[in-house]
C-alpha cells in the first residue's frame, strides 16, 4: 500500500483541531450573549407562543412597537398595572410601564455578536486552507485524495458558522408600529404625563400636592 507522509496526517489533525476551536469559540460567545440578554431582561420570562413577557408578579408585557433601526421589538406593561405594583420601585422608575426590548434576529444579531462569529469563521478558514496548502508540496495521488476529502469535510462541518451570511435581514413584524428610539421616548413621556395627571385626581394627592417623580434613568 502506498505510504502516506506524516505531514499529511499532521495537516489533518491540525485542521480538525482548528475546526474544534472555532466551534468552542462560537459556543462560548453564544453563552455570553445569552447571559447578557438574561441579565438585561431582569429575570423576566419570554413566552414565544404569545410573543410576550411575564414579570416576577405574573403580569404581561405585550409588544407595542418595532424599531427598524436597531432591529428590536419593544414590550411594555400597562401603566395601570405597573404603577400600583408593590415592587415598582425596584423594577422601573418610569410611569409609562416597565419596558423590555428583544432582538428580532437570532444569534448573532448585534455587531458584537457578529464580531465574535467572524473570529470563529476566520479560524475555520485557516483549518480549510492548511490541508490545501500541503497539497502543493508534491504529494502522491493517495495523499491528494486524503487532503482534498479532509478540506471538504472541514468546510462542511463549518457550514453552520456561516449562517449569519446567508440570513435575510428582513422579518419585520408588520403588525407592530415602527418607532425609533427617540419616538419611543416621546411616547413614554406622553404616557407618563397622562398617568401623573390622572393620578392627581386622588383626594390624598389633592391634599398633599403631586408626588415628586424620582429622577432615575428610564429603562
Amino acid at each position: 500500500m502506498e505510504q502516506v507522509n506524516p505531514d499529511v496526517w499532521f495537516a489533518l489533525g491540525y485542521g480538525s483541531f482548528l475546526l474544534l476551536v472555532a466551534h468552542v469559540l462560537d459556543v462560548l460567545a453564544r453563552r455570553t450573549a445569552a447571559a447578557t440578554t438574561s441579565a438585561r431582561s431582569g429575570g423576566f420570562e419570554y413566552h414565544e407562543g404569545h410573543d410576550a413577557w411575564t414579570c416576577s408578579e405574573d403580569q404581561w408585557l405585550w409588544p407595542i412597537s418595532f424599531d427598524p433601526d436597531n432591529r428590536v421589538t419593544r414590550y411594555r406593561a400597562a401603566p395601570t398595572v405597573c404603577n400600583p405594583c408593590p415592587v415598582k420601585d425596584d423594577c422601573t422608575p418610569s410611569h409609562a410601564g416597565r419596558e423590555i426590548v428583544r432582538n428580532i434576529d437570532s444569534w448573532p444579531s448585534s455587531e458584537a455578536e457578529r464580531f465574535h462569529r467572524g473570529i470563529a469563521c476566520s479560524v475555520v478558514v485557516l483549518a480549510v486552507v492548511w490541508p490545501i496548502a500541503v497539497m502543493f508540496q508534491g504529494r502522491t495521488g493517495l495523499e491528494l485524495v486524503i487532503l482534498s476529502a479532509a478540506s471538504a469535510l472541514i468546510a462542511g462541518c463549518s457550514w453552520r458558522l456561516w449562517s449569519h451570511l446567508r440570513r435575510a435581514p428582513a422579518r419585520f413584524p408588520d403588525h407592530l408600529a415602527a418607532l425609533g428610539l427617540e419616538e419611543n421616548e416621546q411616547q413614554k413621556a406622553a404616557i407618563s404625563a397622562t398617568e401623573l395627571a390622572r393620578r392627581s385626581g386622588y383626594g390624598s394627592i389633592r391634599k398633599t400636592g403631586p408626588r415628586a417623580v424620582p429622577e432615575k434613568e428610564v429603562r
